[in-house]
């Protein structure tokens, strides 16, 4: 009596599901109906039902592999129409929302008459996108010319055919509400550690937002920081730079969409190390590299110092430079700070219009609006020449990173130090400087330290720091990605230096 009872529930709840599936997914075809690039109707002897996305579907493999095979045979089931047709990775299913998310997606549906259960899913894609091409923000002299594109798939293959592994992983989420974008984290099964590919893969699959646009969406997400204006997530457009950190041990996350990835963990001092540098000998990386990083410091620096000395440090300035600081400022009603702002707000408008404005336009407003209103603000005695030449080489210093990322973030933290420097002179943009150090140190790149190898010290990790010691000098990769493999080659047998005669 209660097994009759019970397979009577399981049938009623069996008609119900099956009612609820027709219903679903006829209504998804007339939600699909509404937009002009839907198409649906009957085909072949049987009259199929075929429903796709024509702009998502390429049109040839229709033609030539299905329509023919539907008009030939006359099947009774899915399941011997899936046996006929000559494609891969076909599917029979019953359950709306993956109909939905494969027609999305361009595949094929196909059912036996109009309003039945179940539909036969077949991949017929087309992916429509621009070629590789040569890297626009990372641009490098020597070494290689090929970019990252928007496609997932073509940024797959970039890195696969540069590191030939079997050990090469990828692993794939779909991260929107509304957007379903595929997030994929690439790593070294063997190499990577296990905890920061699981630190990253459950931060993006906690991610709760209905539109994953661009890979800048998910550094703001995962971020331990969000709040920081350091950048804690490495961006890169090279697909020789993703590789270079997958085999020290780190992980690279690709979104389906857009032409730049990010590498995690990352230190600071990744920021302002260029592929150029393992392009060239190391002496002259390594000086070019200092230099860099010496531009950096005086972007940021140089107007605030100039601000606390004129100020209340007077002592400071040699008697025979003090006459030319004098005379120049002569005439100048403004006091140093202010004089100050308005030339870095002037850059930064220029910045601003040159990088909104088209780039032949914008290369245009950049040199002659410097010029002019550099310039004018002298003749006009609005600032002085001497604190004029002092900006626009901060401005040109900050061009030397060779990330945009921390561009823009230098361009930011001078303000602080201006504002310390107005108000307290030299301690107070020592104040401001010991606070960005504590905010560093605090800092963390997926729970790794963000201001390693200087704290904590990891003399190991300098070899490719500051400076950037020869290849057979760096034996082992870094300590910051916690690798499981920490070794990279035979130390011993890198040295040595074999001729052919000996």
């Amino acid at each position: 009596m209660w097994k009759r009872k019970r397979g009577r529930e399981e049938a009623k709840k069996e008609k119900e599901l099956k009612t609820h599936t027709e219903q679903t997914i006829d209504s998804l075809f007339n939600t699909l109906a509404k937009s002009n690039d839907f198409k649906s109707y009957s085909a072949g002897s049987s009259h199929y039902i075929v429903s796709y996305l024509k702009t998502m579907c390429e049109p040839k493999l229709l033609n030539q592999s299905i329509l023919p095979i539907l008009t030939k045979y006359e099947v009774y089931t899915l399941a011997e129409l899936k046996n006929k047709l000559p494609v891969e990775a076909t599917e029979i299913t019953k359950d709306p929302a993956v109909v939905q998310e494969k027609m999305m997606k361009g595949y094929i549906s196909i059912q036996l008459r109009e309003n039945a259960p179940d539909v036969l899913l077949l991949p017929a894609i087309t992916v429509e996108g621009r070629e590789v091409s040569i890297p626009e923000v990372e641009f490098s002299v020597v070494g290689p010319k090929e970019a990252f594109v928007e496609s997932l798939d073509k940024n797959m293959n970039l890195m696969r055919k540069r590191l030939t592994l079997p050990q090469l992983t990828l692993k794939e989420v779909s991260i929107g509400k509304i957007t379903k974008t595929r997030v994929g984290i690439v790593y070294i099964d063997g190499i990577a550690d296990p905890d920061n590919v699981t630190t990253v893969l459950q931060r993006l699959e906690d991610i709760e937002y209905d539109q994953i646009i661009d890979s800048s969406f998910i550094t703001q997400m995962i971020a331990d920081n969000s709040t920081s204006p350091f950048p804690q997530l490495l961006d890169t457009e090279r697909p020789d730079r993703a590789v270079e950190v997958i085999v020290e041990g780190k992980i690279v996350i690709i979104v389906d969409g857009s032409p730049h990835v990010l590498t995690c963990p990352t230190t600071i001092v990744e920021f302002f190390s260029s592929s150029d540098d393992y392009f060239l000998p190391w002496p002259l990386a390594s000086v070019f590299r200092l230099i860099r990083l010496f531009a950096v410091f005086f972007s940021v620096l140089s107007t605030s110092l100039y601000v606390a000395i004129l100020t209340y440090h007077h002592e400071m300035i040699p008697e025979e430079l003090m006459s030319t600081i004098v005379s120049s400022r002569a005439d100048i009603p403004f006091p140093p700070i202010l004089e100050v702002v308005i030339l870095e707000l002037t850059i930064e408008l220029l910045r601003e219009a040159g990088a909104r404005l088209p780039t032949k336009i914008g290369q245009t407003i950049g040199i002659v609006g410097g010029i002019v209103i550099g310039t004018a603000a002298v003749d006009a005695g609005l600032t002085s020449n001497v604190l004029l030449i002092i900006v626009a080489l901060a401005a040109l210093a900050s061009f030397t990173t060779p990330v945009y990322q921390i561009g823009n973030t230098i361009r930011l933290i001078r303000f602080p130090f201006l504002m310390g420097a107005q108000l307290w002179g030299l301690i107070g943009v020592s104040m401001v400087m010991v606070f960005y150090v504590g905010h560093l140190i605090k800092l963390k790149s997926i729970g790794r330290p963000f201001f390693a190898p200087l704290y904590p010290l990891r003399f190991r990790d300098l070899r490719d720091a500051f400076i950037r010691l020869p290849f057979n000098k760096q034996s082992e990769r870094p300590l910051q990605t916690r690798p499981v493999d920490p070794v990279r080659f035979n130390v011993r047998r890198a040295s040595e230096k074999r001729d052919v005669d000996e």
